[in-house]
């Protein structure tokens, strides 16, 4: 079987799995009440109070299962491990929310730490891993820098600032999960350019490892597809913590393990515009009681300036598509 084959196996099953369970998931969160709890001052999300949510599941499952059974490396199995290390973090977030009847879920000090502790364990594994390793690749010159011990407080940096700017981005009904989808596409094939550069070095060892983040970034796609199936708007079920946090993961993921974590800020675009807009917010207001936007995140804003949720999401998806195109030519 050939490897392009394999990832397309690899994309159907996902999807087909992800399309299996979504409407079982559905009715195990409305029997259980795990209902989405809005924030208050979000006036124009009032009718979604209730949605089901934790709908992470859908994807987070399936992509589990089929890129451990496609034949995988340490790479895949510590890929994956990380992503169900996130998703649970979520789910505790998001099961003390449904609990307690408000949005708050876990305290910021408690998620941070269950944040930085899952970035440590990434980090240490890339500076450790002679696959991985120190050296990093530089967008548009061909070149390499390596950054020795620093790497490790790098990726703990790239870990937490995308798991974050990742869930800040998933407020608007198949936002994130759009966003997310395009994202994996364009990594797919960074993943293949990154096989094929070390094959052809005869580095078929390295190789046969890299290429299961091609595969990883196949089942992403597949099972993102079947999801957003039920989560564009009007959406039947919220991905929740459970599922923005371990797709942040799998995003910082597929970059740091092909060693191209600065195309995170290329390809992912609009995961940076969501965290800058916060950033920028919080700032702003703190230091002159005056807010630069609407609302914050950005999609917040463009919603309260009347644009509709499904409007936003097909900028947002434009966008990607064009930086994840411009990711890929700033390999060559």
């Amino acid at each position: 079987m050939t490897f392009p084959i394999r990832c397309f196996i690899a994309f159907a099953a996902s999807f087909l799995f992800s399309m299996i369970i979504a409407p079982l998931t559905i009715k195990i969160m409305k029997k259980l009440k795990a209902g989405q709890v809005i924030l208050g001052y979000v006036e124009q999300h009032s009718k979604k109070e209730g949605t089901p949510t934790m709908g992470g599941f859908i994807f987070i499952v399936p992509v589990a299962a089929v890129a451990l059974s496609a034949g995988y490396g340490k790479l895949t199995l510590v890929a994956v491990l990380l992503m169900l290390g996130y998703g649970l973090l979520g789910f505790l977030d998001d099961f003390i929310k449904i609990r307690t009847h408000d949005n708050l879920g876990l305290k910021p000090y408690q998620k941070i730490i269950g944040q930085l502790g899952l970035a440590v364990i990434a980090a240490v594994f890339v500076y450790k891993n002679p696959v991985t390793g120190s050296t990093i690749n530089l967008p548009f010159s061909g070149r390499t820098a390596d950054l020795s011990w620093g790497i490790i407080p790098f990726t703990i940096f790239v870990y937490l600032a995308t798991t974050n700017a990742v869930n800040l981005t998933d407020g608007l009904d198949g936002l994130a999960g759009t966003v997310s989808l395009i994202y994996f596409v364009g990594f797919f094939f960074i993943a293949l350019a990154e096989t094929a550069g070390l094959s052809s070095s005869g580095n078929v060892m390295n190789a046969g490892e890299v290429s299961g983040m091609a595969v990883l970034s196949a089942c992403l796609t597949g099972s993102l597809a079947a999801f957003l199936w039920f989560n564009f708007n009007p959406a039947k079920i919220m991905m929740g913590d459970t599922g923005s946090l371990a797709l942040g993961s799998a995003v910082a993921t597929v970059a740091v393990f092909t060693g191209n974590p600065f195309s995170i800020a290329i390809s992912g675009i609009m995961f940076v515009v969501s965290c800058i807009s916060v950033i920028v917010q919080v700032i702003c207001f703190k230091l002159t009681k005056k807010r630069v936007f609407l609302m914050a995140p950005y999609h917040h804003h463009l919603e309260k300036k009347g644009i509709p949720e499904w409007n936003v999401v097909c900028r947002y998806a434009i966008i990607t598509l064009l930086f994840s195109s411009l990711s890929l030519v700033s390999r060559v």
